[in-house]
């Protein structure tokens, strides 16, 4: 599993990237428009802000925190120092390899 996830602000946090997703979504209505390409453009920027940035990842607790990425080494060591002390703990094994 994961202990910690963070992202830098320009990711874009989605199952599909937004030109593709646009493409799927909006396909009659790009294609009704009287200027198809203007209008794929549009809603490209409408989906971006929507669902495929950082922060609505965050909000939806699938990203820990959004962080600038000069803070990477710092939030890297944070996330380190935490772990340090962190043991699993595993099931014994049922069956054991026989020797051959």
């Amino acid at each position: 599993g994961f202990d910690r996830i963070l992202a830098y602000p320009t990711a874009e946090i989605a199952v599909m990237g937004p030109e593709g997703a646009v493409n799927i979504i909006f396909r009659r209505e790009i294609a009704d428009a009287e200027e198809p390409e203007s209008k794929r453009t549009e809603k490209i920027k409408e989906f971006r802000e929507k669902f495929a940035n950082p922060y609505v990842a965050a909000s939806l607790q699938y990203v820990d925190a959004v962080i600038e990425p000069k803070a990477s080494r710092r939030e890297l060591t944070r996330s380190l120092e935490m772990l340090e002390q962190k043991r699993e703990a595993r099931p014994r094994k049922k069956h054991g390899n026989i020797p051959l």
